[in-house]
């Protein structure tokens, strides 16, 4: 592969259409997306366009690859722990805007930590932008940032959050 080097971005589900996302996609430069949910579907009509069915149709007419990394995406048991903290706090998995410390921390000992990312980094294209998908609207909300961030610190590239809408 040639070209510069390897850039990253996040984007999220919530608070797009799917026009706005694929627009995002498309005047960011992205080529690749990574989805990174561990169950490829959302909940109600609005966001039924991600639903990976649809959303694979949508990104091929747009000329963007698809990639499924499960391996990234939390555990069951990390995601009930954040969705205790969303209750505890009051908030919903739609309008939270921070991750709870214990899972931070469970999701990089137990998912981040082990998984190579080096080998992924590597075979990401660098003719294009590669974006890392989940469905929180902010980053900072969502297990995305945490795999961002370590991409950022360990491996150098440049991360952006596109946040369309």
């Amino acid at each position: 592969m040639t070209g510069g080097p390897r850039r990253i971005a996040t984007i999220g589900v919530y608070g797009c259409t799917a026009g706005t996302f694929v627009d995002a996609l498309t005047g960011a430069g992205v080529g690749l997306l990574l989805d990174l949910r561990q169950r490829r579907g959302v909940r109600g009509p609005e966001y039924s366009w991600a639903n990976s069915a649809r959303l694979q149709r949508m990104l091929a007419a747009a000329d963007i690859g698809y990639r499924h990394v499960k391996e990234l995406a939390p555990t069951t048991e990390l995601r009930l722990l954040q969705y205790h903290e969303d209750d505890r706090q009051g908030v919903g998995k739609r309008n939270r805007v921070a991750l709870a410390p214990e899972y931070v921390k469970g999701y990089t000992r137990e998912v981040l930590d082990p998984f190579d990312l080096g080998a992924l980094v590597a075979g990401l294209p660098s003719d294009s932008v590669t974006v890392l998908l989940c469905v929180e609207r902010d980053p900072e909300a969502c297990h995305r940032s945490l795999v961002a961030a370590r991409v950022r610190s360990a491996h150098g590239l440049p991360v952006t959050d596109l946040r369309p809408g």
